[in-house]
This record gives C-alpha cells, structure tokens and sequence, in this order.
C-alpha cells in the first residue's frame, strides 16, 4: 500500500511538471504568435525589393563557400522558396518573371508590364508613386533592361527600349544604371530618333549624373544617373572606371528617395549575375554575387535604422543551371575563384591570336598552372572564352548544365517588418501583392 502511495505521487509530481512544462510551452507559442501579430501589423513605410537576376539556390550554395567562414548577409533572413514559371513556359526569362514580380500578373516570356492579351497592367512602384511615395530603379545593366522595365513600362517586347526610356522618366524618381544611348538622339550617338530624352528629364526636375563622383555629391529629389552608353562594366572591372559601384548606387537610391516623408519604393537589380550565369563564368558570377551583396548590406544597415522598411531579396529564376560539385569526384572548391582577377571575356582579349601566351595570361589573370590538356583545350578552340570558363569552373568543381535559364524554384529572403509575409512557398505573382498589403497599399 505505502508503495502504491508513492509511486501514486510520483505520478501526480510528474505529471504535473509535464503539465507546467506543456502549459509553458503553450504560453510561449501564444507569445510568439503576438510577437508576430504585432510583426504583421507593423508599419512598412519603405520597401527595398533586391533582385540577384539569376539566382537560385546553387548560386547561394557556391557563393557560401566562396566566402568561407562569414556568411552571406541574406542566409540568417531566408523565408521561402518562389516559383518561377511565366504564362508560357515552365522556364521563364527575365521579362515575364519581373512583370509577375512587379505587377502579379503572369505574362508570356518577352513581354513586360501587360498581360499575354495586351492589356497592361500596373506594377508596385507605380501604385506606390500613385500613394505620393518616392520610386526607384537600380541595375547594373541598361536600366532599360527587362527587369527595371518591369516596374515602369508597357511594352509588348523588351527589346523596345526606347520606349521604355521614354516611359520610365513618368514612373521614377530615381533611375541608376547604364543606357545612355537610349536617352539620347542618333544625333548624339543615341538611339532616339528625335526625342532627347535627357533634356527632358532636366526640365522634369532630374539631375543628371554621369560618373561615381557626381553621385556622391546629389541633394535634388529626383536624380538620372547614366553612366554607361550601355551596360556598366562588370564588377570585376568598375573599379577601374569612373563608374559608381552597386552599392554606391544603392546608398544614393536610398538616401534621395528618403527624402520623400510619406516612403518610398526602390528595386535594385544585380544585373550581371545573370551574365555570369549564362556564360558560364563562375568567377565572375561570384564577383557580381559579392557586389550584389554589398548592396543588400547597405539596405539592411538602412532597414535596421529606420525600423520601418521592408527588404525582399528574391532572384527571377536560375540561370546556367549550377552545380555545387561535380565531374565524378566528391568535391567543391569555390574559394580558389577569389584568386581569378577578371572575367573570361576580357582575360580571352589579353590571349594572342596563337595562343602562344596563354599559359602565362591563365597565371596572371587566373593564378592557375594550365596542365598540358587545358593548354591543348584552348589552343584547339575558337571561342576562347568558353574554354577559360570551362578550366576554371572545373578546377572550383563547378558544373553547369546550360547556358540558359532553367525553371527551378528560387529562395526568397527577408528582413523588417512583416517579412513573415513571405515564409512558405509562394508563386512571383504573390511577391508585389504582399507588398501591397504590408504597406497598406489598394492592388487589383
């Protein structure tokens, strides 16, 4: 009987501390689900949307190990997964993936800012221009190219930038990037036939920029900074110009468009990421992914200040289809990439005609000792390029599969006030329609 007594006790003392220890836990979920109400309803004033154009999940991973023991910005503020595909094709370009993104609406590939039928479609940043808040564009390519397009024009393809040259100074602030050509008549070596379309925007209000000291020196609300005929050099050699890096122009975007007391609405694109990726060139991919990721940094440090934007980083698709490893070995070397001092294109230039000095520029440019096959492997090629990106991608360990896009699903990550918006999988459509809500935005 005693020890039926006890045992009975023991039961009730531990099922009683179960019992606390279930209650404590419930008590703390309930307080995370508060935490998260009160995240849901707090306010967005700003949102900085950041797109890597071209990358996927392979791309994260390489990328991680290239920097080695610090890890990329983003990692501590993944969320989700994006699904890809536009109107008509599992696999989609950048124009109909930035029109889901801008607008939430799916298109077929080529087509920006309308619908399959023709009908246009309004994106984010102009329903957010329309609600008296400030708007940006920011890429490294043209910023005519079809992701800034996106948010700013209606075009039945993207190729037609003039047109959207012309649109874009009725939809933003702020426009950063290369492109000039498209702002200019042919008169004066542009593309326009008889619209000069930066005398325009002067009498807009713009200031006009055109080289990374002008940038660092802006006070007016509306700024257009070209500082390219066409695309920016590739962040291997930015450096090497006058040309403002992406993070410079992300820190300008940022800073102008705070002016603005009601918010703004920014997407900055890393245009070239995508280059690399259809190059095949992992070097260069991870030296535009580190710029990218300057970027991101200077809107975060702004994020964490303000306390009141919403930063979304999500790539359009994959392209190149990457591997982490490959070539029958279990193995991944990206870090040696941080000694390859330049793209495969430009190294290609410094190679003679012969070949006769291609060993030599491999070790300069690419701190590599060609083995007796690679040098056979360019001597033997007509397209140089190629061959360079191959030998270095193969001694990272780096496969890909294309040259092309591939239709994966794509991480999202995000930081500041309802980012949980974005947690799961989503499709591209949801992106500009979570803004919306977050900055309690009306979107159709």
């Amino acid at each position: 009987m005693k020890q039926f007594i006890k045992t009975s006790i023991a039961f009730l003392l531990s099922s009683t501390i179960v019992f606390s220890g279930i209650q404590l836990e419930l008590n703390h979920s309930y307080e995370k689900k508060n935490d998260l109400a009160i995240s849901a309803t707090s306010e967005v004033k700003n949102v900085i949307m950041m797109i890597p154009d071209g990358f996927s999940t392979s791309q994260a991973t390489n990328y991680r190990l290239f920097k080695g023991k610090k890890k990329p910005i983003w990692d501590a503020h993944l969320v989700g997964m994006i699904k890809t595909h536009s109107a008509n094709n599992w696999v989609t370009d950048s124009a109909a993936a930035a029109t889901a993104m801008a607008t939430g609406q799916k298109t077929n590939n080529g087509m920006i800012g309308m619908k399959p039928n023709g009908e246009h479609v309004e994106s984010i940043l102009k329903i957010a221009k329309n609600a008296g808040k400030a708007t940006g564009l920011v890429a490294t390519a043209n910023i005519t190219h079809a992701t800034p397009a996106a948010y700013a024009a209606h075009v039945e393809s993207r190729k037609d930038e003039i047109e959207i040259a012309q649109q874009m100074l009725e939809s933003a602030d702020v426009l950063l990037g290369g492109g000039k050509e498209f702002f200019l008549p042919k008169s004066e070596g542009g593309q326009q036939r008889n619209h000069h379309l930066i005398r325009e925007a002067i009498k807009n209000g713009y200031e006009i920029l055109s080289t990374k000291a002008h940038l660092q020196n802006i006070s007016s609300p509306k700024i257009l900074g070209l500082f390219s005929s066409q695309a920016m050099a590739p962040a291997f050699q930015r450096s090497h110009s006058k040309e403002p890096s992406l993070k410079d122009m992300t820190k300008a975007a940022i800073r102008t468009l705070n002016q603005d007391k009601k918010g703004f609405f920014l997407m900055v694109e890393g245009s070239q990421i995508d280059w690399a990726g259809h190059a095949n060139d992992a070097a260069w991919l991870m030296k535009e992914t580190e710029a990218f990721e300057e970027a991101v940094n200077e809107a975060i440090k702004f994020a964490k200040k303000d306390k009141n934007t919403l930063v979304v980083i999500v790539g359009d698709h994959d392209t190149g289809g990457m591997s982490v490893g490959g070539y029958d070995v279990y193995k991944a070397n990206p870090s040696i990439l941080k000694n390859v001092k330049a793209t495969g294109n430009f190294i290609a230039t410094q190679i003679k005609d012969d070949r006769s000095n291609a060993a030599n520029i491999m070790l300069e440019y690419a701190d590599l000792i060609l083995t007796k096959d690679e040098l056979k492997q360019i001597e033997a090629t007509d397209d140089v390029s190629r061959a360079i990106n191959q030998i270095v991608s193969k001694r990272a360990f780096i496969g890909w599969t294309t040259t092309q896009h591939t239709g994966g699903d794509v991480p999202i990550f995000a930081f500041g006030p309802q980012s949980e918006r974005f947690n799961g999988l989503h499709d591209n459509t949801d992106i500009p329609k979570e803004i919306a809500k977050a900055m309690k935005l009306r979107f159709d």
